[in-house]
């Protein structure tokens, strides 16, 4: 198999080892961060027989590097997350941007079927208001392969966004509405009202913008105001080009795309396929920066490959969770 944007898109499930060995050797010889990186930790290609041995890159570097894999100078897109003022944000440098949209219309499709098939509304604020949002880009694509007249984005036109659904109700045509955790619980205490045909997706969301919920209080909530029988989640971040879903319970499936470790949480390279710890991730269609990285967030990871979030790790975790000093 050769390391090609394509080939990720027509993987076999049992050819998903073999082509991330095949990516990690690709990666260590062409991405000088990561080899430096794996080179640090002493670990070399020639001793990573399995996936639970490849080096997971800390997601920080992507903080305070230009994570690139290859000789190539001007990205496509530029991705970067959000931060408090003074925060030193993630930078997510995309060379290929058709990648990025084959590999969301291939994990969207696997889940839900084709775009097209839906009128998509986001409730977006905060992400919106700036610039490079993965989570924008991803809705504003999703819109353009629905083609749909009544897709659009909100910020707190929360009356216009209420008139619509009831119309695309009224119509009984399938929608979906995206949005960040804290607006879909204030558009939900403003605006009760039974929500039928339409899948709400709540995509996280509540730092610093309301008192912190579980995602089972987020959930019950949302289902009891707009009277629904599951809410659905999407898990994605700046750094990573696939997505997860979750329909219900915020019990997540991976795009065919994208697997999710568990490492340790006092020891970052004891790595397995299951249980509870810290979350690593591979993403395949990293072709051009880094297909594993060491996330901050904690959950478990359920014998099937499904997995649950549960929140991000704090300070102390961070000692046995990340090897910063490299």
């Amino acid at each position: 198999m050769l390391i090609q944007p394509e080939n990720i898109l027509n993987l076999r499930p049992g050819d998903f080892e073999q082509y991330s060995i095949q990516l990690f050797n690709h990666q260590f010889n062409n991405n000088i961060l990561y080899q430096q990186y794996c080179n640090a930790i002493n670990i070399h290609p020639s001793s990573v027989r399995s996936i639970n041995q490849i080096p997971f890159l800390p997601i920080s570097f992507f903080k305070t590097h230009e994570v690139k894999t290859g000789d190539w100078q001007q990205p496509e897109l530029r991705f970067e997350s959000s931060g408090t003022t003074g925060e030193t944000t993630s930078k997510h440098l995309i060379k290929n941007a058709t990648l990025y949209d084959d590999s969301l219309f291939h994990g969207f499709h696997q889940f839900y079927g084709a775009p097209d098939q839906y009128a998509f509304l986001a409730l977006l604020p905060s992400y919106l208001e700036r610039k490079n949002a993965s989570l924008v880009y991803m809705a504003q694509k999703l819109m353009e392969k629905s083609g749909h007249p009544d897709n659009g984005f909100y910020i707190n036109e929360w009356d216009v966004l209420n008139e619509k659904l009831k119309k695309l109700i009224e119509r009984k045509e399938k929608t979906i509405l995206l949005g960040v955790t804290f607006a879909l619980l204030d558009f939900a205490a403003e605006y009760p009202t039974p929500l039928a045909n339409v899948i709400v997706m709540e995509t996280g969301g509540m730092k610093g913008r309301r008192e912190e919920w579980t995602r089972k209080q987020v959930h019950d909530y949302l289902k009891q105001q707009w009277q629904l029988s599951a809410i659905h989640s999407e898990y994605g971040m700046t750094e990573l080009l696939s997505q997860a879903y979750a329909a219900s319970d915020g019990v997540y499936t991976c795009a065919d795309t994208m697997k999710v470790l568990i490492r340790d949480i006092n020891d970052p390279f004891d790595i397995s396929g299951s249980g509870t710890g810290c979350i690593n991730i591979i993403d395949l269609a990293n072709i051009d920066s880094c297909a594993f990285i060491a996330t901050e967030d904690i959950g478990t990871v359920h014998a099937n490959g499904t997995f649950e979030i549960a929140g991000r790790m704090d300070h102390t975790a961070l000692r046995g969770c990340s090897l910063m000093a490299v």
